[in-house]
C-alpha cells in the first residue's frame, strides 16, 4: 500500500507530476524542475515534506539515548535549538543523518528520512535501555518547507513570532495562520533561506491555502522533489541513499563536523581511529569541464583511465548552468583542483574536484 500525505489531493487538484518516493505518492513537480528551482532561489516555493518521521523522546534519559546513538554532541543544545547529526552504524556506516530540536530539557523530537522511518525506531529503540518514552508521530505530522529569499514576507503576516529575529537552526512554537502549537523552525535543505514548520494533518489544508494566500504577491509556488533535489546538490548537501548510507563512513563522507568525540557513541572507537589515519576514500565535489550530466553510479576515472571511484549524485544545474556532482574517489584524488573523468557510456568527460557547496554566497 503506497502512503498519502494529508495533501495529496491537493496535488493532484494542482496536476503535479506524482511518483512513488520512500513509500509515499508524492508531487515531483508541478510546471517543471527548472521553474520550481529557480522560484525558491529567487522567490519562494512550497514543498509538501509530510513523508519525512518524526519521533519525540522523553524523560530524564532523554538526551543520554541520543548521545549514545548520535554521532554530533546533543549536550551543547538549549531549548529552542536545532542540531544535524546521524546515526552510526556499528560497521562504520551512517543508518541515516537527521535533525534533533530541543523542546525541553527532558524531551526531543528526532526527524528522519523517510525512507528510514521503521528502520531507525528500531535501531533507537535497539539502545533503549533505560526507559525513556518514545513515541512515532510520523503518521500524525504533515510538515511543510518554505524556501527562498521571500519566505519571511509570505509567512510572517501568519504569526506573531517574529521570524527575522529567528537565527538559523532554531525554532518556536506558537500560533500560525490561527492555529496553535506550530512549530516554525529556521531550517531547510534548499540553501536559499526559509523556514520549516510541523503541525497536525487535521490542520494542513488551511495552513497549505493560508500561506499560499499570504505568498501570492510574493512569487509563491508549489514546488515538487525535482527541485528539491537539485537545489540540495547545488549546496552540496548529502541525501541519504545516494551519497551517504550503511556502508558510508561520516569522515568519509566529509561529516567530521558532526562526529563529536567528546562522548562515546556507537563504533566511536573506530571512528576515531579512522579519523586519526586517515580514509581510503572522500566524499567530492566536481563540476564538467567537458558537457554532459554525470549520474549516480557513473564511474569516476583518471586520466589513465583507470576507475577511481563512482558518481553518487548528478545533476544539470539550472543556476550555475553546467553539470556538477558528488562521488567517492581515492583519497590522493580528492584535492580540490585535481582534474578527473566521468565515465558517460564509452566516452570519458573531463571534469574537475571543486570545494562544496557549488553555490557560493
Amino acid at each position: 500500500m503506497i502512503k498519502t500525505t494529508a495533501l495529496t489531493q491537493t496535488h493532484i487538484q494542482l496536476n503535479a507530476k506524482m511518483i512513488p518516493f520512500a513509500g509515499y505518492n508524492m508531487p515531483v513537480s508541478y510546471e517543471g524542475i527548472n521553474v520550481e528551482h529557480e522560484t525558491v532561489r529567487n522567490a519562494v516555493g512550497v514543498f509538501d515534506v509530510s513523508h519525512m518521521g518524526e519521533f519525540i523522546l522523553k524523560g530524564s534519559n532523554a538526551l543520554d539515548l541520543i548521545q549514545r546513538v548520535c554521532s554530533n554532541d546533543a549536550s551543547v543544545l538549549t531549548d529552542g535549538k536545532v542540531q544535524y547529526t546521524c546515526l552510526p552504524n556499528e560497521t562504520g556506516g551512517i543508518v541515516d543523518d537527521l535533525l534533533v530540536y530541543r523542546l525541553t530539557q527532558e524531551s526531543y523530537m528526532l526527524v528522519v528520512n523517510a525512507s528510514n522511518i521503521e528502520k531507525d525506531w528500531n535501531w533507537i529503540n535497539k539502545f533503549n535501555s533505560k526507559g525513556v518514552e518514545m513515541h512515532n508521530i510520523s503518521d500524525k505530522t504533515s510538515l511543510l518547507a518554505i524556501q527562498g529569499p521571500n519566505s519571511i514576507d509570505a509567512l510572517q503576516p501568519l504569526t506573531d513570532i517574529k521570524l527575522s529575529e529567528m537565527p538559523y537552526y532554531t525554532f518556536k512554537k506558537g500560533n500560525f495562520a490561527g492555529i496553535d502549537n506550530v512549530l516554525i523552525s529556521n531550517t531547510g535543505y534548499t540553501g536559499a533561506g526559509g523556514f520549516e514548520i510541523y503541525f497536525e494533518n487535521q490542520h494542513a489544508q488551511h495552513i497549505w491555502d493560508e500561506i499560499f494566500k499570504s505568498g501570492q504577491s510574493f512569487g509563491i509556488k508549489p514546488v515538487g522533489l525535482g527541485a528539491r533535489d537539485t537545489l540540495r546538490l547545488e549546496m552540496g548537501f548529502c541525501l541519504y541513499g545516494n551519497d551517504i548510507d550503511d556502508t558510508t563512513s561520516p569522515i568519509a563522507a566529509g561529516l567530521g563536523w558532526i562526529t563529536k568525540f567528546n562522548k562515546e557513541f556507537t563504533n566511536s572507537s573506530n571512528l576515531l581511529k579512522e579519523k586519526e589515519s586517515g580514509v581510503e576514500k572522500k566524499l567530492i565535489g566536481f563540476e564538467m569541464i567537458d558537457r554532459g550530466i554525470p549520474r549516480h553510479d557513473y564511474e569516476i576515472c583518471n586520466e589513465a583511465g583507470n576507475v577511481i571511484g563512482k558518481v553518487t549524485s548528478g545533476t544539470q544545474s539550472p543556476t550555475l548552468q553546467k553539470g556538477i556532482g558528488m562521488g567517492y574517489v581515492k583519497t590522493e584524488f580528492s584535492k580540490a583542483g585535481n582534474e578527473i573523468f566521468i565515465k558517460v557510456r564509452d566516452r570519458q568527460l573531463k571534469a574537475v574536484v571543486v570545494k562544496v557547496p557549488f553555490l557560493k554566497k
